[in-house]
């Protein structure tokens, strides 16, 4: 019965009177692209799975804050990302690992690891001298892998306009990273 109703019309009407069924429709509306997000970002089946399971959790928890500003959809999306960025860098704070998981990797050559460091350190860099916003753009397209057009969907700007941001903050960090090894 409920899925004859759009996400908004779901929740204002059943969300009090039937929250079992509310719950029941959204989660299987928007289950798997939340754990396609998760996945996406987390490279780990388990981990996906049990982020998907906590981000419903708490979106219907709060479900009341939902004031419709924006659709269902974005609202569980970015529940969905900054949940999951959120436990991401967590975990990069308070790294735990197996002792088997330590044993089984293999250690790489030190002069790759520098290399790496070193590229890594540029790069960062390079990207603190962007503003926040195209940061966070490129950010979402190269390492949480969003097309465009979820982009901006997000930031509820045209596709062409995500294109042209995103062209500009690459060659931005390109420009200022050929001047760094100009000097060295």
């Amino acid at each position: 019965m409920l899925t004859l109703f759009t996400d908004e019309e779901v929740i204002l009407r059943f969300s009090s009177t039937q929250p079992k069924e509310c719950f029941e429709t959204l989660y299987k509306r928007y289950c798997s692209k939340v754990y396609r997000r998760c996945l996406s970002m987390t490279r780990n089946h388990e981990l996906a799975q049990d982020f998907t399971h906590d981000i419903f959790l708490k979106v219907f928890s709060k479900l009341d804050a939902f004031q419709q500003r924006s659709s269902f959809s974005t609202w569980l999306y970015a529940i969905s990302f900054n949940y999951c960025s959120d436990q991401l860098r967590l975990a990069k704070r308070l790294p735990v690992d197996s002792l088997d998981n330590l044993l089984k990797q293999e250690v790489p050559d030190p002069d790759t690891i520098q290399l790496q460091d070193e590229m890594i350190h540029l790069i960062r860099q390079a990207q603190e001298q962007l503003s926040t916003k195209d940061r966070a753009l490129l950010q979402l397209k190269y390492e949480e892998g969003l097309t465009v057009d979820e982009i901006a969907g997000l930031y509820n700007i045209k596709g062409c306009a995500v294109k042209m941001r995103l062209k500009r903050s690459r060659d931005r960090m390109h420009q200022w990273c050929t001047n760094q090894y100009a000097y060295c």
